[in-house]
C-alpha cells in the first residue's frame, strides 16, 4: 500500500521524535548492567543520563530555527544521521567516558530532530487537520515512554545494555526513507541564538559537572570548584546576553508574567521529583533490592497508565474549578508519594511497598500537567504561545538534569558517611578495608570485591544499611522539593483571565502540548503560527 505525502510525514514525525522519547525512558533500566559492564559508579551512571539531557536541553530551543533557516526536511535528516551514528557509538563504546562522550553527541542529534517532527507535520497538513494529526503523533511517541523501560529491560535480561542503542539504527533507517519521499523543502529567514545556546549549554555543565564530582573529590577541589564558579558566571552571562539579543532563545520579558513564573517553578520542581522517581528507584531495585531489568521497567508502568487515564479528565474539572487547586494541590500528593517511597528496603514487596507510593504519585502528576500547560500558556500574550510552550518543555528538561545532579551528590554523601559510620571500629582486615574503600565510590550496592569470606558479612550489611539510608535521604529531598513545588502555586497562581482549555494540554511537558492549546490562541495568519511553532517547539524528550 502506498502511503500519501501527509501519511508518510505524519508516520516519519512519529518514528523520528519517538526515537528520542525511547532513548529518554529506555536508559535508566540498563544503568546497573552498564556499571558492572564497564565499572563505573555512581556518577558514571549519572553522567550516562546527564550528558544527554544537557545537550538536549539545552539546544532544543534552537532546533526549530535550523529548519527555518536551512530546511526542516535537511535538519529532520541531519539529525537522524547524526542520532543514529551516536547510537552506534554509544552501543560500541568501549569505555565509559567514550559512551558518555557519545550520549552528549546524540542529545544534540535530538535537539535538531525533535523540533522538526513538528514542522514537518505543520508544513503538511491543513490548518483543519493538524489537531488530529498531532494528536496522533502525541499518543505514539508518548508511547515510547512505555516501550522504553520495558523493552530496554528485556533487552538488556535476554542480549546487552549495547543493544538499547543499537535498536536505534532501525527506526533511523525506516524515518529517512519516509523522509525521502517527502517534497522539496521551503526555508525562512530568520536567526539562530548561537551565544544563547553556548552559554547556556557550558553554564549548565558547570554546576552539573561539580555536583556529580563532589562527593569524590570535595568541594574544594579545583576539578570541582572552577567549573562551578564558571558556570554560574557563563550563566549569568545568558541571562545578560538574552536581554540585548535581537532573536532570544529564551525572552526574558515572559517571566515578568507571575503565572508564567510560577508555573515554571511548579514544572521545574514536579519533574525534578519524577526525575529523582525514575532514576534512583530503578537503580535501587536491581542494584540493591534484587529485581531484574524487566521487573525495574514495569515497576514504573503505573506512572504512564495513569497520566493516560486520568490527565484529560483532570483537565476537564481544571477547565471547570480553575487551574489554582489543582497546581496546589496535585504536586503535594506526587510529593507524598515520594515520601512514601522511604519504606521501601532492600528485600521491598512491589504490591505493599513500592506500587502504592508509585500510584500516590502518579495521580498527583496526572492532576498537575494539564492545569501547569495551560496556566503557562494562558499567562503569556497570544503570540508567544509557542515559545512559552517552548520554554516549558525546556525548564522540565533542565529540572531533570539538576535534580539528578544534585540529590545524586546527597545521595553519593549520605552513603559514605553511613558507611564509615557503620564500619566504624569493626575490625577489619587492610584487604577488606581497600575493597570498603573503592565501593564508598559506588553507592546503592551491596557487596564490595575483594572482601574476605570471613568479613562478607559484616561488609555487606553495612553497604546494605549505608544504601537503603541513602535511597531514602534521596526519596525525602525530591518529594519535598515537589511539596514545595505545590504550596508555591497555592500562594502564586492566580486562576487566569485569558481561557486555555487544560483537557487540550493532557501530556504537558511530559508528553507534548495539544495543537489545540496552541494555535487555537492565535489571531495571527496561518504562516505566522506555523513559524512560531518551528522556531518554538512544543515538545521535547
Amino acid at each position: 500500500m502506498r502511503l500519501s505525502t501527509k501519511q508518510t510525514a505524519l508516520l516519519a514525525a512519529i518514528l523520528g521524535s519517538g526515537i528520542v522519547f525511547l532513548d529518554g525512558t529506555i536508559v535508566n533500566v540498563a544503568l546497573p548492567a552498564i556499571r558492572t559492564s564497564l565499572h563505573g559508579g555512581l556518577a558514571v551512571q549519572q553522567w550516562i543520563v546527564e550528558a544527554y539531557l544537557l545537550t538536549l536541553s539545552s539546544l532544543i530551543l534552537i532546533g526549530g530555527s535550523l529548519g527555518d533557516l536551512f530546511g526542516r526536511r535537511r535538519v529532520f535528516s541531519i539529525g537522524l544521521i547524526w542520532f543514529g551514528a551516536c547510537s552506534l557509538a554509544c552501543a560500541l563504546a568501549p569505555s565509559s567516558g567514550v559512551l558518555i562522550a557519545a550520549r552528549a553527541a546524540q542529545g544534540i542529534g535530538g535537539a535538531l530532530l525533535v523540533p522538526s517532527t513538528l514542522a514537518l507535520i505543520m508544513d503538511t497538513f491543513d490548518t483543519g487537520e493538524r489537531a488530529a494529526a498531532i494528536g496522533s503523533w502525541t499518543a505514539w511517541t508518548g508511547i515510547a515512554t512505555v516501550i522504553g523501560p520495558l523493552g530496554g529491560g528485556a533487552l538488556v535480561q535476554l542480549a546487552s545494555w549495547r543493544w538499547i542503542f543499537a535498536v536505534n539504527l532501525v527506526p533511523v533507517v525506516l524515518t529517512l526513507m519516509l523522509l525521502a519521499r517527502l517534497p522539496s523543502d521551503t526555508r525562512s529567514p530568520g536567526h539562530v541564538d548561537v551565544v544563547g545556546a553556548v552559554l547556556c549549554a557550558f553554564g549548565l555543565a558547570g554546576p552539573v559537572f561539580a555536583l556529580i564530582e563532589q562527593p569524590q573529590h570535595g568541594w574544594g577541589d579545583p576539578l570541582v570548584l572552577i567549573p562551578l564558579v564558571v558556570g554560574i558566571v557563563l550563566l549569568a552571562l545568558f541571562v545578560a546576553w538574552e536581554r540585548r539579543s535581537p532573536a532570544p532563545m529564551m525572552p526574558l520579558h515572559l517571566w515578568s508574567s507571575r503565572n508564567f513564573s510560577v508555573g515554571n517553578l511548579t514544572t521545574f520542581a514536579m519533574y525534578a521529583g519524577l526525575n529523582v522517581a525514575t532514576f534512583f528507584l530503578v537503580l535501587f531495585i536491581q542494584q540493591v533490592g534484587g529485581y531484574t531489568p524487566v521487573q525495574a521497567g514495569l515497576a514504573l508502568l503505573p506512572i504512564t497508565v495513569t497520566m493516560f487515564a486520568l490527565s484529560r479528565r483532570f483537565g476537564q474539572l481544571a477547565d471547570r474549578f480553575g487551574p489554582h487547586l489543582f497546581m496546589g494541590i496535585g504536586p503535594v500528593v506526587a510529593g507524598v508519594g515520594l515520601l512514601l517511597l522511604i519504606r521501601t528496603g532492600p528485600s521491598a514487596d512491589y504490591v505493599s511497598d513500592i506500587l502504592p507510593a508509585i500510584l500516590v504519585f502518579s495521580l498527583g502528576l496526572a492532576a498537575t500537567v494539564a492545569p501547569l500547560t495551560a496556566t503557562v500558556l494562558s499567562a503569556v500574550a497570544p503570540g508567544h504561545s509557542g515559545v512559552a510552550s517552548g520554554v516549558n518543555n525546556a525548564v522540565a528538561r533542565v529540572a531533570g538534569l539538576i535534580a539528578i545532579a544534585a540529590i545524586g551528590a546527597v545521595v553519593a554523601s549520605s552513603f559514605q558517611a553511613r558507611l564509615e559510620s557503620n564500619l566504624s571500629g569493626k575490625p577489619l582486615s587492610t584487604r577488606a578495608r581497600t575493597a570498603v574503600a573503592a565501593a564508598r565510590q559506588r553507592p546503592l550496592v551491596t557487596s564490595a570485591t575483594g572482601v574476605p569470606s570471613g568479613e562478607r558479612v559484616v561488609v555487606r550489611a553495612a553497604l546494605v544499611n549505608a544504601s537503603v539510608y541513602a535511597f531514602r535521604i534521596g526519596m525525602i529531598i525530591g518529594g519535598a522539593l515537589t511539596i514545595i513545588g505545590g504550596v508555591t502555586s497555592l500562594v502564586g497562581i492566580e486562576n487566569p483571565r485569558r481561557k486555555v482549555s487544560s483537557a487540550d494540554c493532557p501530556g504537558g511537558a511530559l508528553v507534548g502540548v495539544s495543537p489545540d492549546a496552541v494555535s487555537g490562541l492565535k489571531p495571527a495568519p496561518v504562516a505566522q503560527v506555523a513559524g512560531t511553532l518551528r522556531r518554538n517547539p512544543v515538545q521535547t524528550e
